[in-house]
């Protein structure tokens, strides 16, 4: 009985008479691929999830298209193994810092405000430092005048 399926260990190489007495090599290439997502999410957990859900990468794009395949050389196989994965606090989305912001609804990746800082506590403490700021400035800048 003949089968129809190619085992794993035999080559892809198309040989013919000519290559008569050539050696037939297999290299093992190991690549680490690090891909960087970002996702917006209430938790860590949440991020997690969704990163499991609906990142990563698409494995049925790691085929044989990925290599290169020149002068005698053809590709066996493909595969890309889960490795390490380390999830991290990036920033929190606040608005910008223009007085306007939030009427024109122009927002940003604040990477300063803590991770569990809610939005209204960071705003109130950005807006009444900006204001100490303020008047620390204009004081010293009166002092300046009256000297």
């Amino acid at each position: 009985m003949i089968k129809d399926s190619v085992s794993k260990d035999k080559s892809e190489l198309m040989v013919f008479k000519d290559d008569l007495g050539q050696n037939v090599y297999r290299k093992k290439s190991y690549y680490i691929v690090k891909i960087e997502q970002d996702v917006m999410a209430d938790n860590i957990d949440e991020a997690n999830n969704k990163f499991i859900e609906k990142g990563g990468i698409n494995h049925s794009n790691i085929t044989k298209d990925i290599t290169d395949e020149n002068d005698g050389v053809t590709t066996h196989y493909v595969e890309a193994d889960y490795g390490t994965c380390i999830t991290e606090y990036h920033g929190k989305v606040t608005y910008t810092d223009d007085e306007y912001a939030e009427e024109n609804g122009d927002v940003e990746i604040n990477t300063d405000v803590e991770e569990d800082s809610p939005f209204k506590d960071y705003k109130e403490n950005v807006l009444k430092e900006e204001s100490d700021i303020d008047i620390a400035l204009n004081l010293e800048a009166e002092s300046q005048v009256g000297k």
